[in-house]
C-alpha cells in the first residue's frame, strides 16, 4: 500500500468502531477471502484477488451456479452454492450482491466474526445500515464500505490540496445502463460525490433542497442536489446515467485556489496565486497540471481492505461513513419525491 493511502487509516484509539480491532497475529499467512455476487463488478472483484499476493481466494458464491462455477474456473477457486459453506473456511469477504439483499448476506458472517466490505450503499434504508454497522461494531470486524473513488488517486491528492473549500461542484454524468436500474441514480450513481463532499467539508449539513425527473426507469434517472453546510460550503453535485457520453467531475473552489478533477483520468488542473510581481497591484496566477501516479482504484480498495484485515487497520471508509452518506442521499430522494408530487 503507497504512503499517501496508509496516512488515512491509521488507527484512530477513540474511534468507538476500531475498539476491538486488533493486529492479524498470523499476518504472515494467507488471508483467505471470498466473494458473494460474481456478477459484473464481483467477477472483478474475484479476478483481483485471484492474482493479488498473500492472498488466497477460497470461493465464490452466486445464485446462478453456472456463473459462479465459470468466475471460480477463471480463478481456480470453488464454487459455492450457499454463504454457510463459507462460514469457517474464509477470513473476509467482499459481498457484491443487489443493494435490498446486503442485510440478509452481511449478518450471518458479522456473527461469525468475518471481515466485510460491503459494495455501496450499506443498505436500501438507512435503518437496516444501521443495523448492520452496529452488528459489526459489536462484533469487532472490520467493515469497509465500497465507496471505489475514494481510492481514486486524484481524489486522494485532492484531499491533500484543496486546503478549505468553499464552493463545489460535481457531475456524474453516464450512459444507460440496465444492470444499475434496482435503484435510482442518487443512490447508484450520487452517492459516490456526496460521500466524497462530506469527506473534504468535514462539517455538520445544514440544509438540503434537490430536484429529478424519471426519464427512462420508473425510478429518479437524473437529479441535481444542493448541499449547504454549517460553516458556510456549498455543494452542487448533479448525476445522470441518461446521458450520451461519460463525464465526470469535481471541482473545488476554496480560499488557496481552485483545483478540478477528472475522476476517469485522475488528473488534477489547479489554479493559485503567486508573489505580487513589483510595481504590480495583483498576484501573479498560476496555472498547472498535477501529475497524479494513477492505478485502478478497485485494486487500491482490494488492497487496502486485505491491509486493513491483515494488520488491524481502521478502514478508510468506515460503516459509519457508509450510514452518513446514505442519510444524505434519502435526504435527497425525499426532496425530490416532494418536487415530483407538485
Amino acid at each position: 500500500m503507497n504512503d499517501s493511502l496508509r496516512d488515512w487509516v491509521i488507527i484512530d484509539p477513540d474511534e468507538p468502531e476500531n475498539n476491538h480491532l486488533q493486529p492479524d497475529e498470523s499476518a504472515m499467512k494467507p488471508v483467505r477471502v471470498a466473494v458473494v455476487g460474481v456478477g459484473y463488478l464481483g467477477s472483478i472483484h474475484a479476478r483481483i484477488y485471484a492474482r493479488m499476493e498473500g492472498v488466497e481466494l477460497v470461493g465464490v458464491v452466486d445464485d446462478d451456479w453456472q456463473r459462479a462455477e465459470k468466475v471460480a474456473a477463471e480463478t481456480q477457486s470453488t464454487p459455492f452454492k450457499d454463504i454457510s459453506q463459507l462460514i469457517g473456511r474464509v477470513d473476509a469477504v467482499s459481498v457484491v450482491v443487489p443493494t435490498t439483499l446486503h442485510r440478509e448476506v452481511s449478518l450471518p458472517f458479522i456473527d461469525a466474526g468475518i471481515h466485510l466490505l460491503l459494495e455501496k450503499p450499506v443498505a436500501p434504508t438507512v435503518a437496516e445500515a444501521e443495523e448492520i454497522v452496529s452488528a459489526a461494531q459489536s462484533a469487532g470486524i472490520i467493515l469497509l464500505v465500497g465507496h471505489l473513488e475514494r481510492f481514486n488517486a486524484g481524489v486522494m491528492m485532492l484531499a491533500e490540496k484543496v486546503g478549505r473549500p468553499r464552493f463545489i461542484e460535481v457531475h456524474r454524468l453516464g450512459t444507460f445502463v440496465e444492470r444499475a436500474t434496482d435503484v435510482d441514480v442518487v443512490t447508484d450513481l450520487m452517492i459516490h460525490d456526496i460521500d466524497i463532499v462530506m469527506e473534504l467539508v468535514d462539517d455538520a449539513l445544514v440544509g438540503v433542497s434537490a430536484v429529478g425527473a424519471k426519464v427512462v426507469t420508473d425510478q429518479v434517472d437524473i437529479a441535481n442536489a444542493r448541499l449547504e453546510f454549517k460553516n458556510g460550503v456549498v455543494a452542487n453535485v448533479t448525476a445522470s446515467r441518461v446521458s450520451n457520453k461519460r463525464f465526470r467531475r469535481i471541482r473545488v473552489f476554496g480560499e488557496n485556489g481552485y483545483h478540478a478533477l477528472n475522476f476517469a483520468d485522475q488528473q488534477i488542473d489547479m489554479v493559485t496565486t503567486g508573489e505580487c510581481p513589483p510595481g504590480e497591484r495583483y498576484p501573479e496566477i498560476i496555472s498547472e497540471k498535477l501529475e497524479v501516479e494513477s492505478r485502478p482504484p478497485l485494486d487500491a480498495e482490494l488492497e487496502h481492505f486485505v491491509d486493513a484485515v491483515r494488520n488491524g487497520l481502521k478502514p478508510l471508509v468506515s460503516g459509519h461513513q457508509g450510514v452518513e452518506a446514505l442519510r444524505v442521499a434519502s435526504l435527497v430522494k425525499e426532496e425530490i419525491e416532494l418536487c415530483l408530487k407538485q
